[in-house]
């Protein structure tokens, strides 16, 4: 990468130009005296066939301006789903371009990185030594998301794109992000995020799984058809895919087909591809082989590669919803990334994915069958405690975000037994998806639902003392909140207008309003506030208001 730059803010190398630039809904950032402040942030995307980098500025009035956009070829993904593994030659690559980046990170002066991998680096027993080479080399601490967070990612940057564009927040819409991995599925309900999944889809993946390089073109695409027709199949039982109106195709391939029958919207982030005329490009393009879409298309070879099995994803999913077109916007879960940086830059939370993770903890608890009248008086109990006494924790609001997801699961674990049900909580929070939290933050919140009740943390809880001792806090203050508000919620406090709570010296006095018998709230008030006094300092008296 040859890139010249000057010391002054304003200068920008010349290698490579972004082409586009988006905006986001951000807040002023400002200097000690009052100057506002521009930052520069990166986003990384070490995927299946490429390393993908995009630079750009959060700038005062609100916006993100892309300074550049840069891509290379890489082979994770074959090795990754071929053999399980990373091999030699790859991970070297990977290392080349990525060394290569880190001097432009220096060169723009980044201020804030974020570097992801998905699916090749996730799936790879050999992992944690590829991440450990790539810090070792350029310094960056490589993040591996789980799909949850991908989706996450992708859905953020669809909605800035989409908005309510083509009825997307009128109808039942489908997110499709075919990746080299996987396949990205999130249904939208009325713009609210009601589920997402994903399929062992990737255009990768089903090369090497089906071994279809070395096939005809159409004998490739008989056995690619039938491979993902099955796959789709077993999606349908959970996905409400025939009732689908909205079809939004994500990722480069969907832009191939965008770029080449697409219709201009109103928008110039969206295209529509219509799906009589989709097919026949489908047909086109299965009769060639990958050299031959190369010199027709003017693709890279590595783009070429994958094109077929993607279309064909594209394809299956579209004909199993009642949409009559593909809507193209110009984003990619790059986009996500930028945004949340920005977000971190200005201290502001995406509130549409936040209920987004409140639907999919829900949609959990009813899977579970447990009560949610009850889960949900406790969440709320707890987060008005957290509230209440945030100047003795200190934590914020992603931690408050996750004591409500702790409260509305903490009795999951009943559907497998009652007998220790904080227990079988525990795995089956720690062992699912949540949209929208990452795999440490799940982890998190099982370890929060299971101190809910008995046993307060120990040294003998093996699971719990392997945990950084930052994070072993973190699990108290919010286990105590929790096993408080659960033991407020067996009574007449069960709902949270109803209480008032008030700070006299040691004392935690919680008011409940017509209440002439306490005796079951003190009950379980002395069984479950051990860790709560031993963590605040405080005791909790109950008061008839």
């Amino acid at each position: 990468m040859h890139a010249k730059a000057s010391s002054s803010r304003g200068a920008r190398p010349t290698s490579e130009r972004a082409d586009h630039e988006q905006s986001a809904a951000v807040s002023q950032d400002t200097l000690a005296d009052g100057e506002p402040q521009v930052k520069t942030v990166a986003a990384i995307d070490v995927g299946s066939n490429a390393i993908r980098m995009v630079l750009a500025e959060v700038l005062p009035d609100g916006q993100i301006t892309v300074l550049e956009q840069l891509q290379r070829a890489t082979h994770l993904g074959q090795d990754s789903f071929r053999r399980g593994r990373l091999g030699a030659q790859s991970m070297r690559a990977a290392l080349a371009v990525l060394r290569d980046y880190r001097q432009l990170l220096k060169l723009y002066d980044v201020e804030l990185i974020r570097a992801v991998a998905t699916s090749a680096v996730r799936e790879a027993s050999n992992a944690d030594n590829f991440l450990n080479r790539v810090f070792m080399a350029t310094g960056l601490h490589l993040e591996v998301i789980a799909t949850s967070q991908e989706s996450r990612l992708t859905v953020s940057a669809v909605r800035r794109a989409v908005g309510g564009a083509l009825g997307v927040d009128r109808d039942d819409a489908l997110i499709v992000d075919v990746g080299g991995g996987s396949t990205l599925l999130t249904v939208l309900h009325n713009g609210e995020i009601a589920t997402s999944q994903s399929l062992r889809l990737g255009s990768i993946r089903l090369q090497e799984v089906l071994s279809t390089s070395e096939e005809a073109p159409q004998r490739s695409a008989e056995l690619l058809r039938q491979h993902i027709s099955n796959e789709v199949s077993t999606a349908r039982r959970s996905l409400p895919l025939g009732s689908v109106q909205s079809f939004v195709a994500v990722g480069g391939d969907a832009r191939f087909a965008a770029r080449e029958i697409g219709k201009p919207t109103a928008s110039t982030d969206l295209v529509t591809v219509d799906a009589a005329a989709f097919d026949k490009l489908v047909r086109r393009c299965a009769r060639h082989t990958t050299e031959e879409l190369v010199k027709k298309h003017g693709l890279s070879f590595a783009a070429a590669e994958t094109l077929n099995p993607a279309l064909l994803v594209y394809q299956l999913l579209l004909r199993q919803t009642r949409a009559d077109q593909m809507i193209v916007p110009h984003v990619s879960m790059r986009d996500g990334l930028l945004l949340e940086l920005a977000r971190e830059v200005t201290g502001q939370e995406d509130e549409t994915l936040l209920k987004g993770v409140i639907h999919s903890a829900t949609a959990m608890a009813e899977k579970f069958r447990i009560d949610l009248d009850h889960a949900r008086s406790v969440a709320d109990l707890s987060v008005r405690l957290f509230d209440e006494l945030h100047a003795e924790h200190g934590l914020g609001s992603r931690h408050r975000l996750l004591l409500r997801v702790a409260g509305l699961l903490h009795e999951v674990g009943g559907f497998v037994s009652n007998r220790a049900h904080h227990k079988h909580s525990y795995y089956l929070i720690a062992n699912s998806e949540i949209f929208g939290l990452n795999p440490d933050e799940i982890v998190l919140v099982a370890h929060i639902a299971r101190y809910h009740r008995r046993s307060v943390p120990k040294q003998s809880h093996l699971e719990y003392v392997a945990l950084p001792r930052e994070t072993r806090v973190v699990i108290n203050k919010l286990a105590a909140l929790l096993r408080l508000a659960d033991a407020l919620a067996r009574g007449r406090a069960r709902h949270v207008r109803d209480l008032r709570l008030e700070r006299q010296g040691d004392e935690l006095i919680a008011y409940i309003p017509g209440a002439t018998n306490l005796l079951l709230e003190q009950r379980a008030i002395a069984a479950k506030g051990d860790l709560f006094e031993d963590v605040y300092g405080l005791k909790v008296r109950l008061e008839e208001a």
